[in-house]
């Protein structure tokens, strides 16, 4: 297989050059979690994978439990379906907060009494379906001495709170994300051994990922390699392997899509989408004259036509329109720039908004300037 070939496989098995899906929580449930730190376009991410699902369709999906926004396999936001949460947060959850050890004894997060007198503390305040935001249980915690403030102290807890098990997402309030007992709004469900909950999560990943190799796994579900090795020799022929450029990947032949016909060729991908974040190995390669390939920034998302990284784009959204910020190669032709725009067209379509598209030309001005993202910056040590 060539790796031209992989790219446009990938594509058609999330369902993006494939038939969609229904809804946006069997998106969740083909990739098994989906990035959502930016969550509306996480939100979008899901409804290029369905048919014809608009802002409000997911959202309200969301609101009503069909999926999930909490902390799970790395320490950041996913979206994942209820009945996945229990298992893949018993699964993965040790080796995330093993790994956050430092960054909450700088917090005074290491004591186990203090985190456990604030977790109840928590559990007293969102129980009956009490559905509070960060800033809500923040004003709360301050009015008892001994309880963690607003701000990192705070955050962290919620981070840890939901590693355990013991918080999820409740519905949106405004534009605001809130808080909910797992207990309350997630339905109980058998334990799984470890070995058993390796097993379905790497059929789940390779499923909905692949082709995907064992360190692309490795990464999206913050396990080992060598974890990800032996459940990979236990699936038997379930998984087909091939050979790209010296790499082993994975995939499910019975989980393959085909493209469509009539599909779109050129995609808006969103920031953090899982057709670009999930592969270190292997990812789209960028169309000469490309504005800005050197390195990824959290405000500008690929552009994806034909298997090819063709440029940036960005957007900001109004009452009523959405205006796009294209930077395109310089080597697309016409009709390649119109592509694009249509593409623009169905997230202005998705929102239910106008689009103002603008397209410009020459490298954008990246956050963090020429130091980059400050979050791949080294940290500073914590002063005594």
């Amino acid at each position: 297989m060539r790796a031209r070939d992989v790219l446009r496989q990938r594509l058609s098995t999330q369902r993006l050059t494939a038939t969609p899906l229904p809804s946006a929580a069997d998106v969740v449930a083909l990739l098994g979690c989906v990035q959502s730190q930016e969550r509306d376009h996480a939100f979008f991410s899901l409804g290029l994978r369905t048919h014809g699902a608009t802002h409000a369709d997911v959202t309200a999906e969301y609101n009503e439990g069909g999926f999930l926004r909490t902390h799970i396999l790395r320490p950041t936001w996913h979206f994942v379906r209820p009945e996945d949460l229990r298992w893949m947060l018993a699964l993965t959850s040790p080796r995330v907060e093993a790994s956050m050890a430092a960054r909450h004894r700088q917090l005074g997060l290491d004591d186990p009494r203090h985190v456990g007198r604030a977790l109840d503390a928590l559990t007293d305040l969102l129980s009956g379906r009490s559905y509070r935001t960060r800033t809500e249980i923040g004003e709360a915690f301050a009015r008892h001495p001994g309880l963690p403030r607003a701000g990192p102290q705070l955050g962290h807890l919620l981070l840890l709170a939901e590693l355990r098990g013991l918080v999820c997402s409740g519905p949106l309030r405004g534009a605001h994300h809130s808080y909910a007992l797992v207990e309350e709004v997630v339905p109980p469900a058998p334990e799984l051994a470890r070995e058993e909950a390796l097993d379905r999560l790497v059929r789940r990943f390779f499923a909905g990922h692949g082709p995907a190799s064992a360190q692309d796994f490795a990464r999206w579900s913050s396990l080992t390699v060598t974890d990800t090795r032996a459940a990979l020799a236990g699936t038997g022929d379930d998984l087909e392997r091939v050979e790209v450029d010296g790499t082993t990947l994975w995939f499910d032949p019975a989980a393959r899509a085909r493209a469509r016909p009539g599909a779109p060729s050129t995609f808006l991908l969103p920031v953090y989408d899982e057709a670009v974040l999930s592969y270190r190995q292997l990812s789209f390669p960028a169309a000469p004259g490309h504005p800005y390939a050197e390195r990824p920034d959290p405000f500008w998302a690929w552009i994806i036509q034909d298997g090819t990284n063709v440029g940036l784009w960005k957007r900001t959204v109004g009452a009523r329109r959405v205006t796009v910020e294209a930077r395109v190669a310089t080597s697309l032709q016409a009709s390649a720039r119109e592509s694009v725009q249509a593409a623009a067209q169905r997230l202005a379509d998705f929102l239910g908004r106008e689009l103002d598209y603008r397209e410009r030309e020459g490298r954008p001005q990246l956050w963090g300037g020429e130091r980059g993202h400050p979050a791949t910056r080294r940290r500073r040590p914590a002063r005594g």
